[in-house]
């Protein structure tokens, strides 16, 4: 009997380890001009650290955390999405599903989004406008054309994990073309001329205004919350240019 009481405590055990959650979301933007909001949005942006982040459609790294892409019969919030693509302040950007286990964050998927419109065709990845004759080099003769990388309209990553309670931390990129201003270096120009030795003075130099230019350039906006939810309930994060829905299910 003593032997048979280990035993026991490990099936009772057993449900907690092996919870199996789905994983809905949604994420969309809101049709606006980001610089018309009553925000103040800097120019740029430290990178998205998506280290140890995966990809949904690999399939090696969906196998090692335990995670299966759900099939869209099994979408739960259709509804939403249907009303979100039926209103015209609103755009759709990823609605996708997963079940996944109820690892902690340390060893929970960490998922790379990448969805909406991809920007690579007119701009680099650092967000500048291309040229005319970028893209291309010409080496020995050789001309070698550059293939784009994949820019993507909506950029990110998005972890649901088990700490005592059930957590979503997401941080995500609203990628829009935008315009900036920045300050041409016009060097200094004397009225005279100055020989060896002569000190500098003030009236050999003559003004000159700053030539200030507008650039196009891709501009990201920065989503970045974490929340903690509970299971089965519907949960919206709200930023003033994009939203997020999402629900966790206990699978079982």
């Amino acid at each position: 009997m003593k032997k048979l009481i280990p035993l026991l405590l490990f099936f009772v055990a057993l449900p907690s380890w092996g919870r199996q959650f789905d994983v809905e979301v949604i994420v969309f933007k809101r049709t606006v001009n980001p610089e018309q909001t009553a925000e103040s949005w800097p120019n740029s942006l430290p990178e998205i650290n998506l280290e140890n982040a995966g990809s949904f459609s690999d399939a090696n790294y969906r196998s090692q955390k335990g995670v299966r892409i759900l099939p869209y019969s099994s979408y739960r919030l259709k509804g939403s999405a249907a009303k979100l693509k039926q209103h015209a302040g609103f755009e759709v950007l990823m609605h996708t599903a997963w079940r996944q286990g109820d690892r902690g964050r340390l060893s929970a998927p960490i998922f790379h989004i990448q969805s909406g419109k991809d920007f690579s065709s007119k701009f680099n990845q650092d967000g500048t406008l291309k040229g005319s004759v970028q893209g291309t080099e010409v080496i020995e003769g050789v001309t070698e054309e550059t293939i784009p990388t994949a820019l993507y309209e909506l950029d990110g990553k998005i972890q649901v994990y088990v700490d005592h309670y059930l957590y979503a931390d997401v941080q995500m990129d609203l990628k829009q073309p935008s315009v900036r201003e920045s300050v041409l270096q016009v060097p200094l120009k004397f009225e005279g001329k100055a020989t060896e030795g002569d000190a500098v003075q003030s009236g050999f130099m003559e003004q000159v205004a700053p030539t200030i230019q507008k650039q196009e350039f891709l501009k990201s906006y920065r989503f970045d919350q974490k929340r903690r939810m509970k299971s089965s309930e519907t949960h919206y994060f709200d930023h003033p240019l994009m939203g997020m829905i999402i629900q966790v299910r206990r699978a079982w």
